[in-house]
C-alpha cells in the first residue's frame, strides 16, 4: 500500500513539474510506471479512478510527442539495411556489397530486408538462401515458430504495432534466418523494436554474437508489449473499481474492448514463448550460454505476459458476469415492483367492474351513499393487501 503511495505521489509530482523519466530501452517509462500502479479505492484516500485516467492519457500524448520524430524514423526505414559487426559491440551500417568482408575473429553481419520490395526481394533469391528458407521468409501469413535447418534456424516473432493510427493487438511478424556469421530479418510493417535495436547500434552497443543479437530483439520486443499490457491492467482495474462503487454506466464497449485485445495479443505470446524456448534448447554452434540464458530471459518475460493476458481475460468475464448480475437483480426488483402493483389493483378492478355492469340488480344503485361505501370497502381492501405483500416481502 505505502508503495502504491509512493507511486502515485511520484506521478503527481512528475506531472506538475514537469519532469518526465525516460529510459533508452524504452521512450518513455512513465505510463508503464503508472499503470503497474494498482488501484485502490478511493474511499482509502488514494487517486480516484477518473484522474488516473486523465494521467494515463496526459502521459500518452506526452510520450506519442516524443516518439513523433521515431515513429517517423520507423516508417522511412530503406528496403535493405546491412550492418558489418567486428564481435566486439561496434557495428557498421553497409551497403549490401559489403556485407561479410570483415575478417576479424567473431565478426558477423545482419540484413534487415522489406519483404514488399523487389530489389529487397530479388537480394534474398541471390544471396545463397535455401529457397525453402526464402519461401519461409516472404510467406504471407506467420505465426511465431522456430525451424531448424541444417546448421541455420528460422525464427518468426510477433511484436505490438506501435505504428501511429494502429491497433496494438494487430501484431506485426519480423522473420529471421540466424547462421554462424549472418543473420537475415524480413519486415512487412516496421516495428519499433528493430529500431530499437538499430539506435543500439549507432550508440556503439551493438551485438557482439547472431545469438546475442537475436536475444536483444526479442527482448526488446517484450519491452514494447509491457506497456500495452500494462494499460490493459489498468483499464481492467477501473472497471472492477466501477462494478464494486455500484456505477451505472459501465462502459460494455470498453469491457469488450479490453477482452478482445487480451484475447488477441495471447494467442500470439505462447506461440512465441514456445519458439524462443525452442531456439535455446537447439544444439547450435552459434548459441552460446550468454545468449541461451538471454533468450531464456526473454521467454520467461513473453510467459508473465501471457499469463498476465490470461488473468485480464478473467477479469474481464467475472467484471461481465458482474454486470449482467446487477442488470437481472435490478430487472428483478423492478419486476417484483410491477408484480405488487398489478396483484393489488387487480381484486380492485375485479370489484369496480362488478359494479359498473348495465344491468339490473346491482347493489346500491339506488341508494345515495353506496358510492362513498364502495370508495370505504376499495380503501380498507387496498391497505390490507399492501400490509400484507409488505409482510411477505419481509420474509
Amino acid at each position: 500500500m505505502a508503495l502504491r503511495r509512493h507511486r502515485e505521489a511520484r506521478s503527481d509530482v512528475a506531472i506538475q513539474s514537469g519532469k518526465y523519466w525516460c529510459s533508452p530501452l524504452l521512450d518513455c517509462r512513465a505510463p508503464l510506471a503508472l499503470a503497474m500502479t494498482r488501484s485502490v479505492s478511493s474511499k482509502a484516500g488514494n487517486v480516484p479512478a477518473t484522474k488516473r485516467v486523465t494521467r494515463l492519457k496526459a502521459y500518452a500524448r506526452i510520450c506519442a510527442m516524443k516518439n513523433k520524430a521515431k515513429a517517423k524514423k520507423t516508417a522511412a526505414m530503406p528496403p535493405i539495411v546491412a550492418f558489418n559487426f567486428d564481435g566486439k559491440g561496434d557495428g557498421s551500417q553497409v551497403v549490401p556489397a559489403d556485407l561479410g568482408k570483415s575478417r576479424a575473429a567473431g565478426a558477423f553481419s545482419w540484413v534487415h530486408l522489406h519483404g514488399m520490395d523487389a530489389k529487397a526481394v530479388a537480394w534474398l533469391h541471390q544471396c545463397g538462401v535455401n529457397p525453402d528458407v526464402v519461401a519461409a521468409l516472404t510467406a504471407e501469413e506467420t505465426r511465431p515458430r522456430c525451424t531448424v535447418h541444417g546448421a541455420g534456424a528460422v525464427l518468426n516473432l510477433r511484436g505490438v504495432n506501435l505504428n501511429p493510427g494502429a491497433e496494438p493487438e494487430d501484431m506485426i511478424s519480423i522473420r529471421l534466418w540466424i547462421e554462424d556469421k549472418r543473420v537475415i530479418s524480413v519486415w512487412m510493417r516496421p516495428l519499433e523494436a528493430v529500431q530499437d535495436v538499430i539506435d543500439g547500434i549507432e550508440r556503439n552497443n551493438g551485438p557482439v554474437t547472431v545469438g546475442d543479437l537475436v536475444a536483444r530483439l526479442a527482448l526488446r520486443l517484450a519491452d514494447r508489449a509491457e506497456p500495452v499490457v500494462a494499460m490493459l491492467n489498468e483499464q481492467i482495474d477501473d472497471l472492477e473499481e466501477q462494478v464494486l462503487d455500484d456505477v451505472v454506466s459501465v462502459h460494455r464497449r470498453a469491457l469488450a474492448d479490453v477482452r478482445r485485445m487480451s484475447i488477441v495479443l495471447r494467442r500470439y505470446m505462447f506461440p512465441q514463448r514456445d519458439a524462443l524456448t525452442t531456439l535455446e534448447i537447439e544444439d547450435l554452434a552459434w548459441l552460446g550460454d550468454r545468449e541461451r540464458s538471454r533468450l531464456r530471459e526473454a521467454a520467461e518475460r513473453v510467459t508473465r505476459l501471457g499469463e498476465e493476458l490470461d488473468t485480464i481475460r478473467d477479469r474481464a468475464q467475472i467484471v461481465h458476469d458482474q454486470i449482467m448480475d446487477t442488470r437481472a437483480e435490478n430487472m428483478n426488483r423492478q419486476m417484483l415492483v410491477l408484480t405488487v402493483v398489478a396483484a393489488v389493483f387487480l381484486p380492485l378492478g375485479l370489484l369496480t367492474g362488478l359494479l359498473g355492469i348495465n344491468v339490473g340488480g346491482v347493489p346500491g344503485a339506488d341508494q345515495p351513499y353506496a358510492f362513498w361505501v364502495v370508495c370505504v370497502i376499495l380503501v380498507v381492501l387496498g391497505v390490507a393487501q399492501a400490509l400484507f405483500f409488505r409482510h411477505f416481502t419481509k420474509r
